[in-house]
């Protein structure tokens, strides 16, 4: 396995890492920002506030987009046990 290999594998992790955390982190940071406009309009400083919202809002991405997230992961899964036997192989 060469050098080369393992940053193609450790690029293709990072995309898929992105690409599942986005759903729920731009869930998170929507709600956060409208909450925190709603903060700065009405001048309700509370810190519960932010978060009940933006927890129900991240379980309902959550729920939304779980399924999506663990095909993206077994299939990200599958295609790196298929290709490991083929870059050790090589050595």
């Amino acid at each position: 396995m060469s050098d080369a290999d393992v940053t193609q594998i450790a690029i293709q992790t990072m995309m898929v890492a992105a690409k599942v955390a986005a759903p729920i982190l731009l869930t998170a940071l929507l709600v956060g920002f409208l909450i925190s406009l709603f903060q700065a309009a009405t001048q309700i400083q509370e810190a519960t506030l932010s978060f009940v919202p933006k927890m129900i809002a991240v379980a309902i991405a959550l729920l939304v987009t779980g399924n999506w997230v663990l095909s993206e992961l077994v299939s990200f899964t599958h295609t790196l046990f298929d290709t490991l036997p083929r870059l050790l192989g090589r050595t």
